[in-house]
């Protein structure tokens, strides 16, 4: 059978379609390019310039109708339509892009999350283990890798691959491990039972540390317990500190004969009960061997560290600050509990710009003198210029006097810090215990107000950020007659407007 032109240039275009669909089918199934799909892709190629070379005469005759021009014009725009959206497609997987529109930004890394990453300097993979995919989990290691380049995420079927949960230490399906070097970490899941980003970012914590630092909480005058669960207790603070790597204590400076060796950090939560004055000399002394302190004095008590305010240029107020602005109203707040939203210029607080901590119930604690420059301090919170401050509470009716208030805005806090030889003391006075209580400290920026001046008390900075937020409860609270009146509105009024309009209409066009 001879073959003329036009039929031997059809027969190659077949061929060469054939050649190449073979290939790329062979290339998708095995999921990488042999050597017999090479040969197949390259030989249609090389069938399909063939086809070209034979057929060319019959291509411009086709393209020379006018029918054809049309069709080849519809032809090329629909190409470069496709085109078009293949390239934009390419563009947005290159370039990753979300839009969180959620007002705690719930689906935005944190601030915390990206300083950790963006700190690692080594290579650090997190390895899920279960049979099928979490497309949830997925999407959240995904935007972890996309934040540094030294964190890898894989997915691994335990039963196929029993040597990899081995290796990983994975006991259960459904295990998130995080490894670096020969380092290992298993990421516990939230309250849901859900791995979520705050855990992530505590396992990466737990996993780069080289030391857990220690955190020494003082008893013995009253002060705020962590092992209180109470609305009044330090529980969830300290939890806080367990997920960035702290251990804590409780200790007693008469039965420790002082403060302990191992305390990388002292907080006084709010004493109720005054220091004898060996107490006193022993906190002296431990900040003056380079200690680190966290006092937080609640108005209307003394507890007698005097000596320790004025050695460190701090004054704390005998008051209690009364804020007239009514913008504790925006959380159901009274005057009693001032609302800050002024920062002073101190890693503490960087970021909190434009957020919002509350204390229920604070007194003044600002730097005594301003020109002195030993130690160096920072006044951390300012309240509104509307704030006051009055010396109790007293009176039925408080109101401002100008002979013995002060008008704000008014310093809460102070940190302070200097050289000792070789070594660093910080100190911190905050005039308020409870912000950081169990009833607040997840609230707003309370909780990390707290926990950064713990940070920066133990000269972990990397940690000082804006930690991960927790979804706002949005539930609409009504009365008993709100919600008998929205049930009238839903079941009566709405369907009974749209029954009579109807009737309405009809009766106008009948």
């Amino acid at each position: 059978m001879k073959l003329d032109r036009k039929e031997l240039a059809r027969f190659l275009w077949m061929m060469a379609a054939a050649l190449l669909i073979a290939g790329y089918l062979r290339y998708t199934i095995q999921g990488e390019l042999l050597r017999f799909s090479k040969i197949l892709l390259i030989g249609g190629g090389v069938v399909f310039v063939a086809a070209l070379v034979v057929g060319f005469p019959y291509i411009v005759q086709y393209f020379s109708k006018r029918s054809s021009k049309l069709g080849t014009n519809t032809a090329i725009l629909t190409l470069a339509v496709l085109a078009i959206l293949v390239f934009l497609n390419f563009v947005g997987y290159r370039h990753h892009k979300r839009f969180d529109l959620t007002t705690e930004k719930l689906y935005t890394l944190s601030d915390q999350t990206k300083k950790i990453v963006g700190g690692l300097r080594n290579d650090v993979t997190l390895v899920h283990f279960a049979k099928l995919p979490d497309p949830a989990l997925d999407d959240l290691m995904a935007e972890y890798v996309n934040l540094g380049p030294h964190v890898k995420y894989q997915a691994v079927d335990p039963e196929q691959k029993p040597d990899v949960a081995k290796q990983y230490g994975a006991t259960h399906m459904g295990d998130l491990i995080a490894a670096s070097g020969s380092r290992t970490e298993r990421i516990e899941p939230g309250v849901r039972g859900q791995v979520g980003e705050e855990d992530v970012t505590t396992g990466l914590i737990k996993l780069t540390r080289d030391k857990s630092k220690m955190v020494c909480f003082l008893t013995g005058h009253g002060e705020k317990s962590v092992s209180d669960s109470s609305d009044a207790g330090y529980s969830s603070a300290k939890q806080g500190l367990k997920k960035e790597s702290y251990t804590d204590k409780s200790v007693n400076l008469v039965a420790d004969n002082g403060v302990p060796a191992d305390c990388d950090v002292l907080v006084i939560p709010g004493p109720t009960q005054s220091f004898l004055q060996p107490e006193a000399t022993m906190i002296s002394k431990y900040l003056g061997e380079g200690g680190k302190v966290l006092i937080e004095a609640d108005p209307e008590t003394d507890p007698k560290l005097g000596d320790i305010f004025q050695a460190w240029n701090i004054k704390v107020g005998d008051n209690v600050v009364i804020d007239a602005s009514g913008m504790g109203q925006l959380i159901g707040a009274g005057p009693a509990i001032p609302l800050v939203t002024t920062y002073g210029s101190s890693p503490i607080t960087k970021g909190f710009t434009g957020g919002m901590t509350y204390f229920p119930l604070a007194r003044t604690v600002s730097i005594a003198d301003t020109s002195k420059t030993d130690p160096e301090a920072v006044e951390l919170l300012k309240t509104s210029p509307r704030s006051f401050t009055t010396p109790n509470l007293k009176e039925k009716k408080i109101t401002y006097n100008p002979k013995t208030d002060t008008l704000g805005p008014l310093s809460l806090a102070v940190e302070a810090n200097r050289k000792a030889g070789d070594k660093t003391e910080r100190l911190v006075v905050i005039g308020d215990s409870d912000f950081a209580s169990n009833r607040a400290v997840n609230d707003y920026r309370n909780g990390d107000l707290f926990y950064n001046t713990i940070n920066w008390l133990a000269q972990d900075e990397n940690l000082i950020s804006i930690r991960p937020k927790s979804p706002a409860n949005r539930r609409v609270n009504m009365t008993t007659g709100q919600e008998a009146a929205l049930h009238w509105l839903d079941l009566v009024f709405f369907p009974g407007a749209v029954i009579l309009s109807g009737v309405y209409i009809w009766w106008k066009r009948r």
